[in-house]
């Protein structure tokens, strides 16, 4: 209680300062500029942990796993993750408390936390948006940086990146960073050449519009908005009786497309105007015929879907939203003219508008569909596969020391788990790769592929992969083995 109550008034200081400053903005990072007030706790990481209940599902890890002496001993950085970050974990892996996480994972996990180092963002070597690399107690690498306004980054300018919560808490073994999620390594961008085997041709729609059903005391069931420079889908319940149920509706003529070679990649774009952004879905479907014109179409005439989902996109803020179309291509061998309608799936908070580029679009690109098209087959070569090393009980990260395959560009060789490990698991970031899981070479390239032995067996554990790239080249029954000592 009395390290709350520290806590407590640490905050509120905080808090008062910023109001002095700014008026009547609240950040809830501390300030890390001097200020007479500092988070100086008095007692060690895991005296703090333990006397927190914020943190109450890291103790439980914590003492799990045995590593509560270095949550007290050496100074370090601890990234301290709350009980909000633990079950937003828990309930995206599908596990119902910290007990049903195999303890090598959770291991794993909490060592990836902890900084070999002191990081507090009051240092001036720390300067904005430029991330230093950290190493952490499971060998892999954090980045910690700070954006303008001072509050502190992980994994800043890679594939995924978090904010801090609360910064610069000073335990007398270092420094603690609290966060509202499980964080795990992401790697920086890898540049590729481009593979002068692949080439991309695209192709623009003869026809798109949208319709709209009635409303009460409207009638729009019978207009028609072919010529309007926006294709507006957006959903409402229930459902087919409003005008703010609209579909878009898009015809392309596939033989429009005029380079050769066989498609590996296809995929529809469509600029975005505006877009709440909510995380809904838009949903894309074949249409059942191609009867239809953008000067004609309207609701009540428009024909219906054929088939199920093709595709969809998850609504963030972007500039322009990709629905992959290849195995839709590749399984039905379209050809000649082919429509597609576009659907709002069900919005979280009510009704949502996307608005959507048309042809007709006096600035934003138009609709298009975009090939990626393979003019020659690649051969695909094993140049290492070495055996890998692990401590009973521990982790190793699966590099290009151990594993390369040559003859295509690293981020289009994509590997294929036939087999996974039955003495440990295969792990990239927060995720378990399992059989018919995939990671590509870029992966091993990152150090993003880890393996995390069960600490429980002996001998050899053995990983068998498959190989591919975009092209349609393919290696069979690779062996990567493990050896536990």
């Amino acid at each position: 209680m009395q390290t709350k109550r520290i806590l407590n008034r640490i905050l509120a200081a905080c808090i008062t300062m910023v109001f002095l400053m700014t008026g009547c903005e609240i950040q809830e990072n501390f300030k890390y500029e001097p200020s007479g007030v500092d988070g100086k706790l008095g007692m060690t990481a895991w005296e703090f942990i333990q006397s927190n209940s914020d943190f109450a599902q890291l103790q439980r890890a914590i003492v799990r796993t045995g590593l509560q002496d270095l949550y007290q001993q050496e100074e370090r950085t601890f990234i301290v993750p709350n009980n909000i970050a633990f079950n937003t974990y828990l309930q995206s892996s599908g596990y119902s408390s910290v007990e049903d996480i195999p303890l090598p994972i959770l291991r794993n996990m909490l060592r990836y936390h902890i900084v070999n180092a002191r990081v507090i963002f009051t240092d001036p070597e720390i300067t904005s948006n430029r991330p230093i690399a950290y190493e952490t107690e499971n060998g892999q690498t954090m980045y910690l940086s700070r954006n303008n306004n001072y509050v502190g980054l992980i994994n800043q300018g890679t594939s995924r990146q978090w904010e801090i919560r609360t910064s610069n808490l000073e335990p007398t073994n270092g420094v603690m960073h609290a966060v509202d999620f499980i964080v795990y390594f992401s790697a920086p961008a890898i540049d590729a050449s481009e593979d002068p085997t692949l080439v991309r041709d695209t192709i623009y729609p003869l026809h798109d519009s949208f319709v709209a059903g009635d409303s009460p005391g409207e009638l729009y069931a019978n207009t028609n908005y072919g010529s309007n420079p926006l294709l507006r889908p957006k959903y409402s319940s229930p459902a087919g009786n409003s005008a703010y149920d609209r579909i878009a509706y898009l015809m392309f003529d596939l033989d429009d497309f005029e380079k050769p070679g066989a498609v590996v990649d296809m995929k529809l774009k469509l600029s975005v105007s505006f877009t709440t952004g909510d995380g809904y879905t838009l949903d894309l479907y074949k249409v059942a015929n191609n009867n239809w014109t953008e000067s004609t179409i309207t609701f009540n005439n428009a024909p219906s879907r054929a088939g199920d989902r093709i595709s969809y996109v998850t609504t963030s803020k972007v500039s322009a939203f990709n629905f992959d179309i290849t195995n839709f291509y590749k399984n039905e061998s379209p050809s000649g003219r082919v429509s597609f309608m576009l659907e709002s799936g069900a919005a979280p908070a009510g009704n949502k508008t996307d608005d959507l580029a048309s042809k007709e679009h006096p600035t934003l690109d138009p609709p298009m569909i975009i090939a990626t098209l393979a003019t020659n087959q690649n051969v695909l070569v094993v140049g290492t596969n070495e055996q890998v090393p692990v401590s009973n009980g521990g982790s190793v990260v699966i590099n290009t020391d151990f594993l390369e395959v040559s003859g295509a560009e690293a981020a289009d060789i994509i590997y294929t788990v036939e087999a996974a490990p039955a003495k440990g698991w295969l792990v990239r970031g927060a995720d378990i790769i399992g059989q018919g899981g995939e990671f590509v070479q870029t992966d091993l390239q990152s150090l993003s592929l880890i393996y995390i032995h069960d600490g429980e067996s002996s001998g050899d554990d053995t990983i068998v992969l498959s190989a591919r790239d975009r092209t349609g080249a393919v290696l069979e029954d690779i062996e990567v083995k493990i050896n536990i000592q």
